[in-house]
């Protein structure tokens, strides 16, 4: 094993060690839930495409989850390959399902940032509560013994890239829609 997935594993023992209890091996797993499937950003975004003047952000939300899914479960889990911690670390005792996929980057992660990065773009004040939520499902994919903190991190960055992307993406179709009534109107 590399020196560098050695010491990852010791920081995932380390949280195991350091944070384990009751409440949390309760509740992480619900909170990782949340990042399941893109299910909750998914409704996020839906609630949001009720309001004309929201939908935007609702847009937004489901292209960036769209591109997150494309770069991590269609192109880079399969081209790195990483297998989880707990297939190295077989000691340890899951409180969830084990995936079946590869570990990184973390999907869960992602998409969580992905969604809650294109809610910031557009909502300020909700989106830092988006970012807090994100993180809090980020934790528990490591409190969870489910990946590496390498994998979450470079999930939460390239998450956060891709909800950039959606944003300008969907400012770009909007300001083009905008651009072309115009000019009608001008003529």
């Amino acid at each position: 094993m590399a020196a560098f997935d050695q010491l990852e594993l010791e920081f995932l023992d380390w949280i195991v060690n350091t944070f384990r209890n009751g409440f949390l091996d309760a509740a992480m797993p619900k909170i990782t839930a949340l990042g399941t499937g893109g299910w909750f950003w998914i409704l996020v975004a839906l609630l949001f495409m009720i309001r004309k003047a929201d939908r935007k952000t609702g847009l937004t939300i489901l292209v960036a989850l769209c591109l997150s899914y494309v770069a991590a479960n269609l192109v880079l889990k399969p081209l790195v390959g990483r297998m989880r911690p707990f297939h190295i670390n077989t000691a340890i005792r899951l409180l969830v399902a084990a995936p079946k996929d590869f570990s990184f980057p973390s999907g869960h992660a992602q998409a969580s940032f992905a969604a809650a990065t294109a809610i910031y773009c557009n909502k300020k004040r909700l989106g830092v509560v988006a970012l807090l939520l994100a993180t809090l499902i980020a934790f528990s994919r490591l409190y969870l013994y489910l990946h590496y903190l390498s994998d979450v991190l470079a999930g939460a960055a390239i998450g956060y890239v891709l909800g950039g992307v959606a944003d300008n993406l969907i400012s770009g179709v909007r300001w083009r829609r905008v651009s072309r009534r115009r000019r009608r109107k001008q003529k």
